[in-house]
């Protein structure tokens, strides 16, 4: 018994998709290596000392610098007064202190954390040395928990990066190429409908996405103890709706241009201020408040929000059921655009 053309159509996708090495590498392998590559740069590490640069003058010898560097976090540097703004603006040091008549004088960087931070220590530092003693005592308990790591952070905006990615740029250019070498003009004149040729495009895609999400989750898990303290039904279905969502974004981008060169330049148009915007590898916090309505409304800073907050927040649907309409609604509008828009030659 035959069966129905949706079914063949994606079969044949998926078969397409495993005799491509390239494709199947920067699907499976990439992300992972990826994930360690920044897993190890940003990993768990004792605190780094805080460097300041102590300008050569009177009163700031040898003897002075041991006793700054003994103060626990404090790297203090010796600098002549010629070098010593230089280090500063190039970021070798986080703050300057130079001796001024019977005092200090503190040279830092507002704009720049690890500046700030540079001198609040190197100001401690002085106070105590001059004899300054806490009034009131403060105990200081380190807390190291799981879910507040950069890795932590980093792991869901990956994900959602790489939906993303094989969700567009796979279809994309499966369908333009197809279309370019006139493979959609001989499919055209079948009797298969349209839909069922997008609807494959879409179905093949999900077929993998498990082995791809496993992988980059499993080997956080593994490797850097990444945790998952949300539900896994419900994680499985953020994923879902992501890889639904930007393969019908894939699609209705891919729906018109005739050459590769054509559907390049408008992937990277549509990808371009979600890669800046969309939290992957820092909060969107930073961005003026003004623009935080338009970031929020982005497709994949709402699957990064859900992955994250099934993942490290524990959240349940009443948590992720905002971000994910939005991640839906993105999906549910483009297929419904690229149905229409959508030719063979």
């Amino acid at each position: 018994m035959a069966r129905p053309a949706l079914v063949e159509l994606t079969l044949a996708r998926i078969r397409e998709f495993v005799r491509e090495p390239e494709a199947v590498f920067w699907v499976f392998v990439f992300p992972v290596l990826l994930a360690l590559a920044l897993g190890l740069a940003f990993r768990e590490r004792p605190p780094e000392p805080v460097r300041v640069g102590l300008v050569a003058g009177p009163g700031t010898g040898a003897a002075l610098a041991a006793d700054l560097a003994a103060h626990p976090g404090l790297d203090v540097v010796p600098l002549a007064p010629a070098e010593a703004r230089l280090a500063l603006a190039r970021g070798r040091v986080g703050a300057l202190i130079e001796r001024r008549d019977g005092g200090w004088i503190l040279r830092h960087d507002p704009t720049r954390p690890e500046s700030r931070l540079a001198r609040l220590v190197a100001e401690d530092a002085l106070q105590r040395e001059a004899g300054r003693r806490d009034p009131v005592p403060v105990a200081v308990e380190p807390v190291h928990e799981r879910g507040g790591r950069y890795i932590d952070f980093l792991v869901p905006g990956l994900l959602g990066m790489n939906l993303m990615g094989t969700g567009m740029w796979g279809i994309g250019f499966n369908v333009v190429q197809a279309r370019s070498k006139q493979m959609l003009k001989r499919l055209g004149a079948t009797p298969m409908r349209r839909a069922d040729y997008l609807l494959a495009q879409v179905f093949g895609r999900l077929f993998f996405l498990p082995l791809e999400v496993g992988l980059i989750v499993g080997f956080s898990m593994i490797v850097f103890g990444v945790p998952l303290r949300g539900s896994p039904l419900l994680f499985t279905a953020a994923c879902l709706v992501g890889a639904f969502c930007f393969s019908a974004i894939g699609l209705l981008v891919a729906a018109r241009p005739r050459t590769i060169e054509g559907v390049s330049g408008l992937m990277n148009f549509v990808m371009l201020p979600m890669w800046i915007g969309s939290g992957i590898f820092f909060s969107t916090s930073r961005f003026p408040e003004a623009v935080q309505p338009l970031l929020a409304a982005l497709p994949l800073t709402a699957v990064i929000d859900a992955l994250r907050a099934v993942m490290l927040d524990g959240a349940g649907p009443a948590g992720v059921a905002r971000p994910l309409a939005i991640a839906a609604g993105w999906g549910i509008v483009s297929l419904g655009l690229a149905l229409p828009s959508f030719r063979w030659r």
